[in-house]
């Protein structure tokens, strides 16, 4: 495979990625919004299997060649991140 084509796909492969993290922060937005606390069973339990998903995704991408790890734990650290904002943003709420 040439190098342009490799690199069109892994440009393609962090985007599909990046999509996913971001829908899961929507998920989880709307949820502590609308639906449960971070306290909540239910909460955690989507949290936790998105997650996973989304981390075997990129274990998936990595595999592949498509991504570098450090590309990949980065996605994964930049959305724990924007979650745990998210919690502590919820928590702070009367």
């Amino acid at each position: 495979m040439s190098e342009e084509v490799l690199n069109g796909h892994s440009e393609k492969a962090y985007a599909l990625l990046k999509a996913d993290a971001d829908k899961i922060l929507k998920l989880i937005e709307v949820q502590m919004v609308n639906l449960t606390m971070p306290q909540c069973p239910l909460y955690e339990e989507v949290l936790d299997t998105q997650m996973f998903g989304l981390s075997r995704e990129i274990d998936f991408a990595i595999r592949l060649d498509l991504i570098e790890h450090e590309v990949g734990k980065q996605l994964l650290s930049e959305l724990e991140r924007k979650l745990a904002g998210l919690h502590e943003a919820s928590m702070k709420k009367p």
